[in-house]
Formats: C-alpha cells, sequence, structure tokens
C-alpha cells in the first residue's frame, strides 16, 4: 500500500505581535539611544528571542528603522495638522505645543528619537546617524516650506527670514527633547514654548 505523501508544513506564523513588539522597542530606544539598546534590552522588552527578532526585522539595523517610521507615523502626526493652519503664527504654535505633548506623554519614554536614537553613536553606527539627521532635515524644510508659503501670502507675523526661524523652531524642539530626557517638567518645558512664541 502506497504510504500518503504530507504535505510539508508552511511556514509557522509569527507568535508575537509586531507592531506592539515594535513599540516596545520604541520605548527602549528612546530611553537607551540607537547605541545604548543592547540586544538583550530589546528583546527583553519585545518578549521575543534572537531568532524571532533577525526573522522579522533582520538586525537591530532593520528594527530601528521600523521602529523610526512607526514613531514618524504616530508622535508627528502633529506635524501636519499644524501644516492646515491659517496663520504662520498659529501654525508655530501647533508645532511647539504639539513637540511639548508628545515629548512628555506619560505613557512614553521621554524626548524625541530622533535626538535621543542619535546620542552616542559610534562610528559603526554612522548609518543611523545619518538616517536621523536626514529626518530632522526633513521637518525643518516643512517648517521652512509653510513659512515661505506664509511670507508670500503677506502674513506679517514672518518678519524674518523663513530659513533662519525654522532653524530656530527645530533647535528649540530638539533642545525640549534633551531637557525633558534630563528631567525637565512639562510646567518647565510650557515656559520655553511661551518664550519662543513671543518671537512671533
Amino acid at each position: 500500500m502506497t504510504p500518503k505523501v504530507q504535505n510539508r508544513p508552511k511556514g509557522r506564523p509569527r507568535a508575537f505581535d509586531v507592531q506592539k513588539a515594535v513599540d516596545c522597542a520604541l520605548d527602549v530606544f528612546l530611553r537607551k539611544g540607537y547605541e545604548g539598546a543592547s540586544m538583550t534590552d530589546l528583546t527583553r522588552a519585545m518578549g521575543i528571542e534572537r531568532p524571532s527578532l533577525y526573522a522579522a526585522f533582520g538586525d537591530k539595523e532593520g528594527l530601528f528603522r521600523k521602529v523610526l517610521d512607526r514613531y514618524m507615523d504616530q508622535t508627528m502626526v502633529y506635524l501636519n495638522s499644524a501644516l492646515q493652519e491659517k496663520t504662520a503664527r498659529r501654525f508655530v504654535e501647533r508645532v511647539l505645543r504639539g513637540a511639548l505633548e508628545s515629548q512628555t506623554d506619560p505613557h512614553n519614554a521621554p524626548g524625541c528619537l530622533m535626538v535621543q536614537g542619535a546620542l552616542s553613536c559610534a562610528e559603526e553606527s554612522e548609518p543611523i546617524r545619518e538616517e536621523l539627521a536626514c529626518r530632522r532635515r526633513q521637518i525643518e524644510a516643512a517648517i521652512r516650506a509653510r513659512l515661505e508659503r506664509a511670507r508670500k501670502e503677506g502674513d506679517r507675523s514672518v518678519t524674518g527670514s523663513p530659513a533662519d526661524l525654522a532653524r530656530y523652531l527645530a533647535t528649540v524642539m530638539h533642545g525640549m527633547s534633551v531637557q525633558v530626557a534630563g528631567g525637565a517638567s512639562r510646567k518647565e518645558l510650557q515656559r520655553v514654548v511661551d518664550t519662543a512664541l513671543k518671537v512671533f
């Protein structure tokens, strides 16, 4: 009697929620930066073993890029919302207050991934440093473009160079990230935002 030929089992589905694992990794990278986050830190937080991490994300760099995409989608949404404001003054206020809310959200590790992630990157992690710098430049460029548009539309609140103002706002946002990671309170950073808004 000819034995039945059993079909080879297909690849087993992953036994973990990828998005949830990415969110857990985000918290680790926020607290420790890219270089400071060890594979043990990441797998422990994500609740998976190293083979599962490699199978799902390739390596630590691949995981970080997934985390960065997730971060941009989730916590930078306030920038796109602010771009819809009718005046430059309201736009700037929405951007700064959005950054404040995002960076001091009690449900997340404090700070900004695009700043915290680049801290203490070693030479072999240069591609990550460059990726983070590129993302920061994209945000600054979006702010500059909105201010340039406001100036062309005759918005008198834009009294200086849009490029200089965009760089100033980006510097304030990144500086707040360093401050909150160092223990600054939301109330203290609120005063920073209020002071920055006086420029407009």
